[in-house]
């Protein structure tokens, strides 16, 4: 991957045509990178009273971000696991679910008439927006705790209270119908997207909300399998130890 230099005369852009992650960086300093993407980072710097070297540390922070997929997950202790998709994870929905629900309302607004499955794609997502909120609450509130008491008590040789939901396979299933509650929705996307290939008449910020799209997808994915495939079950054998 290109390393940024401080070249500020680079156009927006480019940026965004190679790595569509930058975008969310010229969001959030209320930079046009769709329209006015032919504007170099100095002049919107410029005309938005911006430091240009702050800007171009956080597109060098976001450029050299890479997902390691060869983590071995079902070494780390559960409390660990538990931590890593809170911090990770969730953190990265809660980051993402505005910048994405600003871009789909702004392809409606722009290219609904044309494209009307846009609508039904901002009505999904925003479903799966709020659905994922709910989702991670609960888990950072009563699910993740529970198995941090459990790995504690074991760690401490003592007993544990048995939890108001009875047995943690109970929050489990709720949460395990929850996750194949949001793969049908992101598999519904997928097909209206056409597996997110924008239109040939599609503007820069049609291409960038549905690179987002997908990369969310592929999120969600992984941090789905981390609860279904390990921490969930890894849970349920940590409390049969208490019986």
């Amino acid at each position: 991957m290109e390393t940024i230099s401080k070249n500020t005369q680079k156009q927006i852009g480019h940026f965004v045509a190679e790595d569509f992650r930058t975008a969310a960086v010229f969001t959030k300093y209320k930079i046009d990178f769709c329209c006015n993407g032919n504007r170099t980072i100095e002049e919107a710097c410029t005309k938005k009273g911006i430091d240009s070297n702050m800007l171009i540390d956080e597109l060098e922070t976001v450029l050299s971000s890479k997902t390691d997929q060869t983590i071995d997950y079902k070494s780390w202790p559960l409390d660990l696991l538990a931590e890593y998709i809170e911090k990770k994870h969730h953190r990265y929905v809660e980051e993402k679910i505005p910048i994405l629900r600003q871009f789909l309302d702004k392809l409606c607004n722009v290219h609904g008439e044309r494209h009307p499955e846009l609508f039904e794609i901002n009505k999904l997502f925003t479903a799966s927006a709020g659905e994922l909120t709910a989702h991670m609450r609960k888990e950072e509130l009563v699910l993740f705790p529970f198995v941090k008491r459990m790995v504690n008590a074991k760690l401490g040789h003592t007993t544990i209270q048995p939890p108001p939901f009875g047995t943690v396979e109970n929050p489990i299933a709720m949460m395990m119908q929850e996750h194949d509650n949001e793969g049908v929705r992101f598999r519904q996307i997928a097909e209206l997207t056409n597996n997110y290939t924008p239109p040939a008449d599609g503007c820069n910020t049609y291409i960038v909300t549905f690179a987002m799209l997908n990369e969310f997808e592929q999120d969600l994915h992984l941090h789905i399998h981390l609860e279904n495939n390990i921490l969930f079950p890894e849970a349920i054998k940590l409390e049969q130890q208490f019986g």
